[in-house]
């Protein structure tokens, strides 16, 4: 078996487990009286296992993205942002009062 799979498999595995105990979690504290419905009900059983295929697919998918994502190598020379940055000089524009740009600049009126 190829090892991404195996990946797969052992991450959606833990990701039903975290969900297991999410699930039991929730039952345990009484969340929004669920304890309650679930246990009155004939149906409870089946509410049970829906809460927790629902959020396993959920927890199982943040696990195996989680672990895919760490795989990423790591940059080893220093982050300090582009490295172009450091040869771009400032450069000066010099307008003349007369010039097109100006006489637009001076009609322009800021919106109340």
């Amino acid at each position: 078996m190829p090892k991404l799979v195996k990946l797969y498999i052992k991450n959606v595995i833990i990701g039903f487990a975290i969900a297991a105990g999410f699930v039991a979690m929730l039952l345990w504290f009484n969340v929004m009286g669920l304890w309650g419905l679930i246990s009155q009900s004939s149906d409870g059983v089946l509410a049970v296992f829906m809460l927790w295929f629902m959020n396993g697919i959920v927890f199982a998918g943040v696990q195996f993205a989680y672990v895919i994502m760490s795989m990423a190598q790591k940059d080893d020379g220093p982050r300090r942002g582009t490295p172009v940055v450091d040869r771009l000089t400032p450069v000066r524009v010099k307008a003349e009062a007369g010039s097109k740009a100006s006489r637009q600049f001076r009609q322009i009126k800021p919106r109340r």
